[in-house]
């Protein structure tokens, strides 16, 4: 499928489009945050801390599928963004009463802001791994192939490329308008709230129309397993579910036939 015929796609099907809306919005959200080896040295331990979370999400993750269902394991990664970004742009923007605070931890609002970052990129992309491609991959199932093939694809062309490049962009054109990325903080602050609450919005939307196709998959899974074969009913009046009643009274006439036919020796 070409860029137009996937934009035309996307546009015709709900449960396509809001499948693309998570995918967007992560692809946005995680790059709106700052790198945190921008801030620190110590980002040389963020790939085992990564590695340590994915590792422990991982083993969450079948217990939250099966306890919680779709719904909640597809709002776990937006909700850490939410959480997390709030956090990060709450220090950044309004540090100075939190000061005194962490003075006693000898760390400043910035150094506060660095952590918090860390533990965004940390648990946001070990939620990735263990919930949100999960999550993503299930709700082509109950597709019919059709639209599988089709959404997929245009998922692929369009909202893959454009939810990586998103955050860039983002970021460069507040640069270029406001000056500095510092001045353009707290409108960086106010798209990741619009992005994250689409993005909640659009799973809650995503998980009813889910629900609703898996339960009309697992309805007509059952009518094809209570089907039940019908009675023959044969000339004696005895019902047979496979004829077999009929095989043995027409396997019984000709012995009681014979027996009656054949003549007494006097």
């Amino acid at each position: 499928m070409g860029t137009m015929e996937s934009l035309k796609f996307l546009v015709s099907s709900r449960y396509i489009r809001d499948l693309a809306t998570l995918v967007v919005a992560y692809g946005i959200s995680i790059n709106l945050f700052p790198s945190p080896n921008e801030y620190s040295s110590f980002m040389g331990d963020f790939s085992t801390g990564t590695g340590i979370a994915t590792f422990i999400m991982m083993l969450l993750s079948q217990f939250i599928f099966d306890k919680y269902g779709w719904g909640v394991a597809a709002t776990i990664t937006p909700t850490v963004l939410l959480l997390t970004g709030v956090g990060f742009f709450s220090l950044i923007l309004f540090g100075d009463p939190f000061a005194p605070t962490l003075a006693k931890f000898g760390m400043t609002p910035l150094l506060a802001a660095v952590y918090v970052g860390a533990l965004q990129n940390i648990f946001s992309k070990s939620a990735k791994y263990s919930l949100f491609d999960p999550c993503k991959e299930m709700a082509y199932i109950p597709l019919d192939e059709d639209t599988k093939v089709k959404g997929k694809a245009a998922i692929d062309v369009v909202c893959n490329p454009l939810g990586k490049s998103g955050g860039a962009l983002i970021q460069q054109f507040m640069i270029l308008t406001f000056g500095s990325l510092a001045n353009s903080t707290p409108y960086l602050g106010g798209i990741l709230m619009v992005i994250v609450f689409a993005w909640l919005s659009a799973a809650r939307s995503l998980d009813v129309q889910f629900t609703a196709l898996r339960r009309e998959e697992e309805l007509e899974k059952e009518m094809e397993r209570a089907a039940v074969k019908i009675p023959i009913v044969s000339e004696s009046g005895s019902v047979s579910p496979s004829g077999s009643s009929v095989d043995s009274v027409a396997g019984d006439s000709p012995g009681s036939s014979s027996e009656t036919s054949t003549p007494s020796n006097i």
